[in-house]
């Protein structure tokens, strides 16, 4: 069994990769590997896409590497191997973005990823730091976790899905601020389960079992 953790240049990976790396550990879930190459995101039976910084920049850096999208889309939309998206990973699954520039998305979920504009005025942007789940439909990866569970989130735009039943769960803001999205064989998190404690690790580890 064989999880890829894709590298494009977006974030630093040493903390996802740890993160699953012990709970494949604790489950017999086979091997984590950090890769960009198109050829073994293709070979693997999981694919985590990881993401940090400005949309545009994300996806820009994501379709330099040859092949490496085109591998990740094959995989997911065609093979339907569990795909997860966190943070921009997971709004890059939108069908726009709207970061500095409207950047199209890979459309795999209906919605357009906006600016956070809270109706309290003393709420800063970016929204950074833990906040509370409410969870809205259950899913297998969200097994264990409970509305109140915690997550740590650091974004300044979120995900607005066109479709209730694709938006599994959400944190409030001074207004909804969409926290997971899912459909078929593919789950997205705006915020960083590696660094969720327990919550988190739940997840991964879940993640790591599911079998759509």
């Amino acid at each position: 069994m064989l999880t890829a953790l894709v590298d494009y240049d977006s974030g630093n990976l040493h903390s996802a990769h740890k993160a699953f790396e012990r709970m494949a550990n604790e489950r017999g879930a086979g091997t984590i590997v950090v890769t960009s190459e198109a050829d073994v995101v293709a070979k693997a039976d999981r694919i985590v896409l990881p993401g940090d910084g400005a949309f545009p920049a994300c996806k820009a850096h994501l379709f330099d590497r040859s092949g490496l999208f085109e591998a990740i889309e094959e995989a997911v939309t065609v093979k339907a191997r569990p795909f997860m998206g966190i943070c921009i990973g997971m709004q890059m699954m939108a069908t726009r973005g709207h970061e500095y520039t409207q950047t199209a998305g890979f459309d795999w979920i209906s919605g357009d990823v906006v600016k956070i504009a809270p109706s309290d005025a003393t709420l800063k942007v970016p929204h950074m730091g833990w906040n509370d789940l409410m969870i809205d439909h259950p899913h297998a990866v969200l097994d264990g976790v409970e509305t109140g569970d915690h997550a740590y989130f650091v974004h300044s735009y979120h995900f607005k899905v066109a479709k209730d039943t694709e938006r599994l769960a959400h944190v409030d803001y001074a207004g909804d601020i969409t926290a997971i999205v899912g459909r078929d064989t593919m789950i997205g998190f705006q915020f960083h389960p590696e660094k969720s404690q327990r919550a988190g690790l739940r997840i991964i580890s879940n993640f790591l079992g599911w079998a759509p």
